[in-house]
């Protein structure tokens, strides 16, 4: 009996909700949420800057490596070109000696 009135009299000692010091207490607490808030917020958008600074970095890395890449493929293309056209023009030089030897020929006979 003497623990149940012991918690009574702890419970009516107990500061009420309208209370100066609790009122105060609240408002701290509300102060320190507000301002955890604040900060996860802050983190938040730090972050979405961040992701988006990298999709920006990313993006302008494959555009180099895309162009590095094209520039690499026309460069072969071009050497491809070169390497054909100079192997039509030796097979021509080539059938003209030949023709030049047949004609030689012919003319001795």
């Amino acid at each position: 009996m003497e623990a149940k009135q012991r918690l009574l009299a702890k419970m009516k000692a107990a500061p009420k909700a309208d209370d100066p010091e609790m009122i105060a207490k609240r408002a701290e607490r509300e102060a320190i949420a507000k301002a955890r808030e604040e900060r996860r917020a802050e983190r938040e958008r730090v972050k979405r800057e961040e992701q988006a600074a990298r999709a920006a970095q990313e993006a302008a890395d494959a555009q180099a490596a895309y162009e590095a890449e094209n520039a690499e493929r026309l460069a072969r293309e071009e050497e491809d070109r070169l390497r054909a056209e100079r192997a039509v023009a030796d097979m021509a030089a080539m059938k003209e000696k030949r023709d030049k030897r047949y004609a030689a020929r012919k003319a001795r006979r």
